[in-house]
C-alpha cells in the first residue's frame, strides 16, 4: 500500500476558488446578504454565510468584508425576541429551527474567534426564546408524513401536523442538534443539554429510512452529537452518532461514488455537497474518537471521490446524479444543478477548512493496480470510472482493465464550465 497525501496544490486552489466565489458573487454581497422578505428558511442564509466567512478566516486569516457588515446590521433584521422570522407561538416551524442552527453555528464560531459580546448576546437570545421553550415537544415529532416524495433542492413547507409546520427536507428540525451543541460548548447552559438529551434520544430512535429523512440533516445532527460527546463524555451521544453514520454508510444513504442520496429511499433524487461535507467530517471525527480504521478509510474516500465532482469551476458547489446499482439510480455521474449557491457553496467552506486541518487522516491508500473491489473498479481508496463527453480530457491518469479504459473520478473544479455541463463518468457495476 502507498499513501497518497492530500495535494497542497489542489487544496489551495479549491480554497482560493471558494473564497473568491463567496467574496465576489452578488448573492453574498453586502446589499444582498440578508434573506429577502418571504424566504422561509429563517436565519439559514445568514448563518451559513457567517460560518463560511469564519471558516475561511480560520484557514488563512482572510476577513471577508461582508462578515463584519452582516454583524453590524444584524439586529436590524431580528424580531423582538432576537431571532429571524415570525414568532409562531405554539406552532413549531421546522425550517426556522433548521435555519437557526446554522445561525447559531456562525455566531458561536465568530464568538470563539473574536470574543465579541454581540454574538454572545444574540446566540443566547436565540437559544432562550426560540429553542428552550420547545423542551418536551421533540419527543412528539410527527413521524407520519403527507407529501412524501415531494421537495426540491431547496426544501419547502409541506403542511402542518400536531403543531409542527413540516418541511420536505424531512426531519430538518433535528439539524439543530449541531447548532445547540455549539451553544452548549460556549455557554455550558444545562437547560440546553436537557433539550439536546431529548432531541438526541428522539432522533436516534426514529426509523429514518421509513420516514424518508433527509440525509444532510441527519448527518448534521450526528456531528452535533459528536460535539456533545466531546464536551460531556456522555456515551449516549457517541452511540447515537455511530448508529446514524453506520446506517448512512451501510443502509442506503451513501452512493457508489461516496456521495449521498438527498433522501433515504429516493435514488431518483440527487446528491448534496452539504451532506458530502458532513459525511467526511463525521467519519473523520468518529475515527479520531474510536480509532476504527474503517472510519478513516471512508473519510479519505469521501474526500478523494465524493468531493471530486461536487466543487464547480466557479468555486461553488452543486448537485450530481445519484450513482448506485439500484432501481431508480444511475450508473453515470453527471452534473444536475450547476450550483446550489444558497446552501452548498457556503457549506463547502467548512468542509475545506476541515480537509485543510485534517489532511493527515485524508491520505488515500493505493496499491498501484486497478481491480474489482466489490461491484466497482478501484485502486485502494480511489474509485475508477469510464469518462466521456469531455471528462476524458481532464483525466489525471489511465488504467486499461478488462477491456475498459478507466480513470479516477475527474475533479470538476479543474474543468471549464462548458465541460462540467457535458461531462459523463460511468461507474462499471459488475
Amino acid at each position: 500500500m502507498t499513501l497518497i497525501p492530500v495535494s497542497d496544490v489542489e487544496l489551495r486552489e479549491r480554497i482560493r476558488l471558494n473564497y473568491h466565489r463567496l467574496t465576489t458573487g452578488d448573492y453574498y454581497a453586502e446589499e444582498h446578504i440578508f434573506s429577502p422578505e418571504g424566504y422561509d428558511w429563517y436565519g439559514d442564509k445568514e448563518g451559513r454565510a457567517l460560518l463560511a466567512f469564519a471558516s475561511h478566516y480560520k484557514i488563512s486569516g482572510a476577513v471577508a468584508p461582508c462578515m463584519e457588515y452582516l454583524l453590524s446590521h444584524l439586529e436590524e433584521h431580528l424580531n423582538e425576541q432576537g431571532y429571524f422570522g415570525p414568532i409562531f407561538g405554539r406552532e413549531i416551524h421546522e425550517q426556522q429551527l433548521s435555519g437557526h442552527s446554522w445561525f447559531l453555528r456562525g455566531l458561536c464560531e465568530h464568538y470563539e474567534l473574536f470574543g465579541d459580546e454581540l454574538c454572545l448576546r444574540v446566540l443566547r437570545d436565540v437559544t432562550e426564546h426560540l429553542y428552550l421553550p420547545l423542551r418536551g415537544r421533540f419527543a412528539a415529532y410527527p413521524i407520519r408524513r403527507d407529501g412524501a416524495g415531494e421537495g426540491g433542492v431547496s426544501g419547502s413547507q409541506i403542511g402542518e401536523r400536531e403543531g409542527w409546520i413540516l418541511s420536505s427536507d424531512v426531519a430538518c428540525a433535528f439539524m439543530s442538534v449541531d447548532g445547540l451543541s455549539h451553544v452548549y460548548r460556549v455557554t455550558r447552559d444545562e437547560r440546553v443539554r436537557e433539550l439536546l438529551d431529548e432531541m438526541t434520544d428522539t432522533y436516534v430512535a426514529i426509523d429514518k429510512i421509513a420516514l424518508g429523512a433527509q440525509t444532510h440533516c441527519t448527518l448534521t445532527a450526528a456531528r452535533g452529537m459528536v460535539r456533545m460527546y466531546r464536551e460531556t463524555e456522555d456515551k449516549r451521544y457517541l452511540d447515537g452518532a455511530v448508529r446514524i453514520f453506520d446506517l448512512y454508510a451501510n443502509g442506503g444513504g451513501m452512493t457508489a461514488t461516496y456521495q449521498n442520496l438527498n433522501w433515504w429511499g429516493r435514488p431518483d433524487s440527487w446528491t448534496e455537497p452539504c451532506c458530502i461535507v458532513d459525511s467526511m467530517m463525521l467519519a473523520g471525527e468518529l475515527y479520531r474518537l474510536t480509532g476504527d480504521e474503517g472510519y478513516r478509510t471512508l473519510a479519505a474516500r469521501i474526500f478523494h471521490n465524493g468531493l471530486a465532482s461536487a466543487q464547480r469551476p466557479n468555486g461553488g458547489a452543486g448537485t450530481d446524479s445519484v450513482v448506485a446499482d439500484v432501481d431508480g439510480a444511475e450508473d453515470t455521474l453527471r452534473l444536475q444543478m450547476y450550483e446550489a449557491y444558497f446552501c452548498c457553496t457556503m457549506r463547502l467552506a467548512e468542509g475545506l477548512w476541515y480537509a485543510n486541518a485534517n489532511r493527515d487522516i485524508l491520505a488515500a491508500r493505493v496499491t498501484g493496480e486497478v481491480t474489482r473491489q466489490g461491484r466497482v473498479y478501484a485502486d485502494g481508496d480511489i474509485l475508477y470510472a469510464e469518462p466521456s463527453d469531455g471528462a476524458e480530457a481532464y483525466a489525471e491518469t489511465w488504467a486499461e482493465v478488462d477491456g475498459h479504459r478507466l480513470a479516477p473520478l475527474v475533479k470538476y473544479y479543474k474543468m471549464t464550465d462548458e465541460a462540467a455541463h457535458t461531462a459523463r463518468q460511468r461507474v462499471l457495476f459488475d
